[in-house]
Parts: structure tokens; C-alpha cells; sequence
């Protein structure tokens, strides 16, 4: 795609996958810049530093905008880019809802899996995240209200919650689960998942 003043660094097989999808899903040009983030910080270019100085992808330029949360961005390209319909109006309750899950994937089930990882004795009541197991409860019960996070409508949300639950499977952390399953499933038939895909491949 041409350029329009969006700038994604990315590194194959990361988290920078989410806001790809994402930036397929808004369907506005943008740069892709590859960025081995796996090689020493020394060797990473100086530019991309300057946007991502703890060196991690993604990272977003949007012209004197820089971003490196996925959550952030997210929220950034969702508001920058309204006639996307990826986020609900401001000020609804389903506005709320969108943050709240928005924000799950790195307040909650990251943290979680790290838990599980470490095999950290569960502390619900400790642990900000709660626990790996009332993550799960919680993410299949919001689930039920249809097939995307916020019920009928997909929106940015599901690109985080999307991938979370892909890599709970691929980490096999959640196997033969129905529910995260099917939804992985209708995230990974959609257009702009595959066009990321392709490239992340």
C-alpha cells in the first residue's frame, strides 16, 4: 500500500500481528518496516529506537504520533479512524465495554499466562490479572453473548482478544476448548487476519 503517513514496525511471528490485522481491518495504506527484534539492541536501527526505546514491536508512527501498546494503538486507531467502526461511540455503555476488553489482553491475560508459565501458585485475590483460571472463565463467559467480545459487532477489541486466544492454543496453554476454539476460527476467516497472515508467514 501507498504511503499515508502510518508507519508500523514489525517483526514476523510477534505481537506486532495484532495491529497488522488491525491496519488491514481499517483498510488504510500504511508502511510495513521489518525490525529484527531478536538481534542485539546495538543492532537495531537508531530511527526505530527512537519511537520503541525499550525495542519492542509493535511500534506505530502516525505522523508526530508514536505509539508502542498494543492496547494504545488499538484505542489510537480505532478514535483516529471512526468510519472504521471498530470502536462504539464515546460516552455509550458499549463504549465502555470496548475499553474494559481492549485493555484485557495486557492487563489480564498476559499477566495470566505468565502465571501459568512460571507456575506461580494461584492468588486471585493478590494478583492484579486474578488468575489464569477466572481469566479463561471470564473471557468464555463474555463470549456467549455472541460471536464477537462485544456481542454482534466486531471491533478493534476482538483484534487483541482474537489473538490471545489463537496463542493460548498455539502455547498450549487452552487445548480443545469449543468455545476460544470457534472463535479463533471466524477471527481467522476474516479478510484482513489472512492478509496479515500472509505476510507473517
Amino acid at each position: 500500500m501507498a504511503s499515508s503517513g502510518l508507519k508500523l514496525y514489525w517483526c514476523a511471528k510477534t505481537r506486532a500481528f495484532r495491529i497488522a490485522w488491525l491496519l488491514e481491518e481499517l483498510g488504510q495504506p500504511y508502511d510495513r518496516e521489518v525490525v529484527d527484534i531478536r538481534v542485539p539492541a546495538a543492532e537495531r536501527p537508531a530511527h526505530f529506537l527512537a519511537v520503541s526505546p525499550m525495542g519492542k514491536v509493535p511500534a506505530l508512527v502516525d505522523g508526530e504520533a508514536h505509539l508502542t501498546d498494543s492496547g494504545a494503538i488499538c484505542i489510537w486507531l480505532a478514535e483516529r479512524f471512526p468510519g472504521a467502526g471498530l470502536a462504539p461511540p464515546a460516552g455509550t455503555p458499549a463504549r465502555a465495554r470496548w475499553l474494559q476488553w481492549v485493555l484485557y489482553t495486557n492487563t489480564v491475560v498476559e499477566p495470566s499466562m505468565a502465571e501459568k508459565f512460571a507456575g506461580l501458585e494461584s492468588r486471585p485475590t493478590s494478583y492484579g490479572w486474578g488468575s489464569f483460571d477466572l481469566m479463561l472463565a471470564t473471557f468464555r463467559k463474555q463470549l456467549a453473548a455472541g460471536p464477537w467480545i462485544l456481542g454482534e459487532a466486531f471491533s478493534s477489541a476482538d483484534v487483541l482478544m482474537g489473538t490471545s486466544a489463537l496463542y493460548l492454543s498455539q502455547f498450549g496453554l487452552v487445548k480443545g476448548d469449543a468455545v476460544l476454539d470457534a472463535y479463533v476460527a471466524r477471527c481467522q476467516a476474516r479478510p484482513a487476519f489472512q492478509r496479515a497472515a500472509a505476510f507473517d508467514a
